[in-house]
């Protein structure tokens, strides 16, 4: 029988639903091969040749392919419908024929569908082609500059910059906007300003609001009240004249519904209302795609199958009525800069499936379908109609004049069911109903205040708005936005604080040595002009080899020009561009370079052994004043030796003190020969914010929870990755050491009062987010017979599995877990064991 290949067991599990016997369908897990990482997989010398490895994780996978294509020989490749999934079947494929697996009389054959429903699926097989080597060449030109940049560019920043830990050709681009706009928000000067805003009442004693426009005959600018004082002539201005109704104007306003997701918006507005991360996002969105409820997920694509379109329009009308239903299906047109792919948007593969009856769905699974499915419906729904209203008010002498705005709903179309989510909520007033009223109306007054304003910085990015701008500006590709942005935060460039990424100062200096040396490499437009050439190489409109070539010869010769930069050298350098982030200029004027203890010596950056970066004065060991790049809390009181003094316990000094890696509190005792107590401070809490209670609990962590239902104990505290529960297990005779489970904490005051029921949620989500077991077995079979120690039917990651000790043993897929029995499971556990014993090992090294 053929035999079908896709990416995961999911999919495959799905699709062979829809086959049925007459197909072996198989997984490849992902890529099977990719460039090693050593030099030389990249061969500038020759053509830019590719060194492909197949993956040790892979090995089996492939060698499972293989030996089913020996009693058959019809391969049909069916991975996903993008450059990703083309890549992934021509590896396939080449590294079949390279085994040999793979001769003259294969027939091999590539389908690809945008959903996998049996319609879809069905249609796809009907309809095969041969791999698009254009998507494929895309692919190899993007893998290879990725290679050259990273494998280039990190082993410089290894050098110059200790530290550092990696470069990436988007991947630093991105990390660039954080810390540009950062920056922006440390040079933002806050400019005061004030309003006026009045409480009034209609002559039938009907209350509303409206703020001062014009005063002394002209239009009021947003700064013409400077000072508390301007305002209160303002508001003295109002209080000694009459006020009349000077004009009422409604204006109807068509709101239109937003166009159905793609990559992007779906990430965009999961965070907005759910809080997701891009990456979550993308993971739910996957499962839920490989089980046939929605439309492929990696796309930048908004157009609707027709039929699609006909059956949400027939959903309309039955269930909202005609007049929801426009008369003409809607087209949406994609905005964004390198739309490319020709791909559908994300939809239900079924839009009369709702979130309710999909109960075989995790919350999130759920959430995030009832969000798509809203969105789809809506995309093709009436425009909502909005009466917009605006009353001026002003006195008859025209000196004064104020206004009140309103909006009223009159047909809620799209409105009914969704509403797109802001980024950045502003505050509003016309949305308020505004009382009946007629020109000439005399208006009394029941209170005028005056309020003051301050401009506000512009906000920091949060997941989906860094999304949004990369995707304004070219950068990435819906396969990789989630990626790229999960990446910076592993490297420890970014961290992510209350849904807002803050550069870190790590995250700063690459930054910073980037824009030095290699300036052309972050710039946007470089960036996304190399987005555009790649789209043309898939498009067969360009050699890739031509766009390699291109990049080359420019950067290989950047590369070179670094060889002889000294590390003091390049410091210096960052001290200069980040003079006014790292040495602020003093009130007095004085230098800010000097030392502050010392008063001789000149502080400048230095980078410790793990990467992290302080400053330090040049007079050291003399002088062993530090401070973290970020400044210091009451200069001299922080900065000093002994740090701030908090208080005492137990006429023992607790206070709050700064090293190399950081803020931390100590507890120095009054004997001599006793090691002084400290505790890091989590970056997220306000140093300001740091009093002697608080101190002392950080100092009295860990702090114990409670015994485990399951065994073992619950501890919370504070470790180098920030606030933490940790649940160690109760010690098995067969291991020499105890396991332990860590679940983050995001809030860490919470350390101090998370309770158990609290942190064993924590503990279990951790559990199954990274695929170990589940806390609570399927069944319980009762110890081994033979050899004792329990033996349990279990859930994990890729499937159902008996465990016994340090055996996992998988349950195949035609049988029930809920069934397997105690005799099933000891020889499923025999052969795995057998199976174990093939394997070869190396003796290990005296």
């Amino acid at each position: 029988m053929p035999i079908v290949v896709v990416e995961s067991p999911a999919k495959a599990k799905t699709i062979n639903k829809y086959l049925g016997s007459d197909y072996t369908v198989l997984a490849s897990y992902g890529h099977v091969r990719d460039l090693p990482p050593k030099d030389g997989s990249v061969d500038t010398e020759n053509q830019f040749n590719m060194l492909w490895e197949v993956s040790s994780g892979s090995k089996k996978h492939l060698k499972a392919i293989s030996d089913a294509l020996k009693d058959d020989d019809t391969l049909i490749l069916a991975t996903d419908p993008d450059r990703e999934g083309e890549a992934i079947s021509w590896h396939l494929e080449e590294a079949l024929i390279k085994r040999k697996i793979i001769t003259k009389k294969t027939k091999v054959e590539r389908v690809v569908f945008n959903a996998i429903t049996e319609s879809a699926v069905t249609e796809a097989m009907a309809s095969p082609r041969k791999i698009d080597m254009e998507l494929v060449e895309a692919y190899l030109a993007r893998r290879a500059l990725d290679y050259l940049v990273g494998f280039n560019l990190s082993p410089v920043l290894w050098r110059k910059l200790p530290g550092a830990k990696s470069a990436g050709r988007v991947q630093s681009v991105c990390l660039r906007l954080i810390v540009e706009a950062e920056m922006k928000i440390e040079a933002f000067k806050a400019k005061e300003y004030w309003t006026v805003k009045s409480v009034l009442s209609t002559p039938e004693d009907k209350s509303f609001e409206a703020r001062l426009v014009k005063l002394a005959g002209s239009k009021l600018q947003k700064f013409d009240l400077k000072s508390k004082e301007a305002a209160e002539i303002a508001v003295q201005a109002i209080e000694s004249r009459e006020l009349i109704v000077k004009s009422i104007e409604a204006k109807p306003i068509n709101k239109n519904p937003a166009a159905p997701f793609m990559t992007s918006t779906l990430q965009q507005e999961a965070s907005r209302k759910f809080g997701f991360g891009a990456k979550q996002t993308m993971s739910i969105a996957q499962r839920l795609y490989e089980a046939g409820y929605i439309t492929y997920m990696r796309t930048d694509g908004i157009d609707m199958a027709p039929e699609a379109i006909e059956s949400i329009r027939s959903l309309i009308d039955e269930q909202y009525g005609h007049k929801f239903k426009p008369t003409a299906p809607r087209v949406y047109k994609n905005k964004a800069k390198n739309a490319q792919e020709a791909h559908e948007c994300i939809r239900p593969t079924n839009i009369t499936i709702s979130s309710e009856t999909l109960i075989n769905l995790d919350q999130d699974q759920r959430r995030l379908y009832e969000l798509i499915w809203k969105r789809t419906i809506a995309s093709q729904m009436s425009s909502a109609k909005i009466e917009r209203t605006t009353i001026d008010i002003h006195s008859p002498d025209e000196q004064i004049e104020l206004r009140s705005t309103g909006q009223i709903v009159r047909f809620d179309g799209f409105l009914k069911i969704y509403e797109e989510g802001q980024d950045d909520t502003v505050i509003d007033d016309d949305d308020k109903l505004l009382p009946p009223m007629a020109i000439k109306d005399k208006i009394t007054k029941i209170d005028i205040s005056s309020n003051q304003h301050f401009t506000q910085p512009p906000p920091r990015y949060t997941e989906a708005t860094l999304v949004k701008k990369m995707e304004e500006l070219g950068i990435g590709r819906p396969s990789t936005y989630a990626s790229i942005v999960t990446t910076i935060q592993e490297r420890s460039y970014v961290r992510k604080e209350k849904g807002r990424l803050h550069p870190e100062d790590k995250g700063r200096l690459v930054i910073a040595f980037l824009e030095n040396y290699f300036r052309q490499y972050v710039g946007y437009n470089f960036t996304a002009g190399l987005e555009e050439e790649l789209d043309l190489v898939s498009e067969g409109k360009l050699n890739y080899k031509k766009v390699l070539n291109n990049f080359w010869s420019d950067f290989s010769a950047a590369i070179a020009k670094t060889a002889d930069l000294r590390i003091t050298e390049v410091l210096e350098k960052i001290n200069e561009v980040l003079a006014p982030h790292i040495f602020p200029p003093n009130e007095d004027g004085s230098d800010s370079r000097i030392c502050k203890k010392c008063l001789e010596g000149k502080l400048s950056m230095r980078t410790a052994r793990s990467g992290s970066a302080f400053i330090g004065c040049s007079n050291y060991p003399e002088c062993k004043y530090t401070r973290p790049l970020s400044g210091e809390i009451d200069n001299s009181e922080f900065g000093g030796p002994d740090g701030k003094i908090l208080g005492y316990e137990e006429e023992e000094p607790i206070s709050l003190k700064n090293g190399r890696f950081g803020p931390y509190v100590q507890r120095t005792p009054l004997a001599t020969d006793l090691k002084p107590i400290r505790a890091s401070i989590p970056k997220s809490l306000n140093l300001e914010s740091i009093d002697l209670k608080l101190a002392l609990d950080l100092l009295s962590l860990p702090r114990f929870i409670g015994e485990h239902p399951d065994g073992g104990t619950l501890q919370a505290a504070i470790g180098r990755y920030g606030p933490y529960v940790m649940w160690e297990m109760e010690k098995q005779e067969n291991r020499k050491t105890t396991q332990k489970i860590y679940a983050n904490i995001q809030d860490p005051m919470e350390v101090f009062t998370i309770g158990m029921n609290r942190a064993v949620e924590l503990i279990s989500d951790k559990a199954l987010k990274t695929g170990r077991s589940k806390l609570t077995p399927l069944k319980e079979l009762g110890d081994h017979p033979a050899k004792g120690g329990p033996v349990n039917v279990m859930d994990g990651k890729y499937g159902p599995y008996v465990k016994w000790e340090k055996i996992n043993a998988t349950i195949p897929k035609d049988i029930d877990p809920l069934n397997v029995d105690i005799g099933m499971a000891l020889t499923l556990i025999e052969e795995r064991i057998a199976k174990n014993g093939k394997k070869k090992t190396s003796k290990k090294k005296k």
